[in-house]
């Protein structure tokens, strides 16, 4: 099976997110950019924020690195 990965970086492009609201959409995302420690994923009226942890899991798009949800953010209004 392919690993979702940058050959040159050994950096994962994609990444499986835990947490959160239970109606957020996607659990599989692209890293923007590869590499980065955080993730903020727009959802409604905010941002859902996401960190990298040392986990990775198994699943159809290869072994990925697992962010956990820690804080959402409200956009004014």
């Amino acid at each position: 099976m392919a690993h979702d990965t940058d050959d040159a970086t050994g950096t994962a492009s994609k990444a499986v997110l835990e947490g959160g609201p239970d109606e957020f959409p996607g659990r599989i995302v692209a890293i923007d950019p590869p590499g980065t420690s955080e993730l903020k994923i727009p959802f409604l009226a905010g941002y859902e924020h996401f960190r990298a942890t040392s986990r990775t899991k198994e699943t159809a798009e290869g072994t990925l690195p697992v962010y956990e949800w820690w804080e959402r953010t409200e956009l004014p209004g």
